[in-house]
């Protein structure tokens, strides 16, 4: 049996100050009034029955994931992590306790903070890779081709091509490039084998562990500890226990990086991981040549990306900036330096003064 495992514990750095440490990204109303989560449980309902859709997040995020799940899953198809180990750990997590549940789990994995536009390409896309990973024992992901060379997306380096009775292009992966400098990201433009990586995954969790049991042999040794207390009355305890001693790792560095199973299959619909105020450009209204939300006001300024809010944000004169009004923060940033974001966050991180402000 297929299921669905939503990852809603990221921390959206990136998007600061609209993403903050009790709301991050994936909770926010971006698309037509709606969040990230609730589009996103809302597209795979679409092809999962609601009753296989399971979200894993960390505990303090659990009343966030609770309120725009309501509608769809059952409290109890919340996986909660009692901390944050990256995604190659709580995949691993909610892998085991899949497996308890089913021996033939098959699994795709989404990001909870993405947007797809839905249209026959994609569920065509979904289901070649349900199929290849269930049939070949692959670990199947999906590639999008890109259209400029963005610094933001990690690379998929394409191989030879896969001979599978669908009318999908798929491929052996070469290799995932984490984010590139520009220059390598052009490379990889001009070179024409190298996909965005859109972070949807598809695997039988039996594969999954095998892999993670060869790559990160700690993370696989706790988890068989921790299938052994499914069910059991201290089972909360036991994870919190176990987790408390693992490494966070990525399943990118972790497995993907590594693993000789995996498979890309192309998809040509439209997506965008939502990791800049530039990606929420399309969700804006033009203002001249500007971007805008909120009450604002634009005189001889170009090319501006503005987040206002209940007050009134008035540009004059400027150009090529970013600016955002939230709450208690109002942030001014030069559009050309903007996947420095993270650097902003730790700096705000590292000072106890600023902690109100997070």
């Amino acid at each position: 049996m297929t299921y669905a495992l939503i990852l809603a514990g990221g921390r959206g750095l990136r998007l600061y100050p609209l993403s903050r440490r009790k709301k991050p990204k994936q909770f926010l109303d971006m698309i037509e009034g709606k969040s990230l989560l609730y589009n996103t449980i809302s597209r795979v309902s679409k092809i999962i029955s609601s009753d296989r859709i399971y979200i894993v997040t960390n505990k303090e995020f659990v009343d966030n994931v609770v309120l725009e799940s309501m509608n769809f899953i059952d409290k109890s198809n919340i996986i909660i992590e009692p901390y944050d180990k990256e995604t190659a750990v709580c995949i691993a997590l909610a892998s085991v306790k899949l497996l308890k549940k089913d021996k033939d789990a098959n699994i795709l994995i989404f990001p909870s903070d993405h947007y797809i536009k839905e249209c026959d390409n994609f569920y065509e896309v979904i289901d070649c890779a349900i199929n290849i990973s269930n049939r070949k024992r692959y670990i199947v992901t999906i590639g999008i081709k890109p259209t400029m060379p963005n610094m933001g997306y990690g690379y998929i380096k394409i191989g030879e091509k896969l001979n599978y009775n669908c009318n999908l292009d798929i491929y052996r992966v070469a290799n995932f490039i984490e984010k590139p400098n520009f220059e390598m990201a052009k490379d990889f433009i001009s070179a024409g084998n190298y996909l965005w990586n859109s972070g949807i995954f598809c695997f039988r969790a039996d594969i999954y562990l095998g892999e993670v049991k060869k790559y990160l042999p700690n993370i696989y040794n706790s988890m068989i500890k921790i299938y052994k207390t499914i069910d059991d009355k201290n089972q909360d305890f036991f994870v919190n226990s176990i987790y408390s001693e693992l490494d966070a790792i990525s399943i990118d560095f972790g497995v993907m990086q590594k693993t000789r199973r995996a498979y890309v299959i192309e998809g040509l619909f439209e997506w965008d991981d939502i990791g800049s105020f530039t990606s929420l450009k399309k969700f804006l209204y033009l203002y001249d040549t500007n971007f805008v939300m909120g009450n604002v006001l634009c005189e001889k300024s170009k090319n501006c990306i503005i987040f206002g809010n209940d007050n009134l944000t008035i540009t004059f004169g400027v150009k090529d900036l970013i600016v955002v009004n939230s709450d208690n923060v109002t942030l001014i940033l030069d559009k050309n330096r903007e996947q420095e974001m993270k650097y902003i966050s730790n700096i705000l991180s590292d000072n106890d003064n600023f902690d109100k402000f997070i």
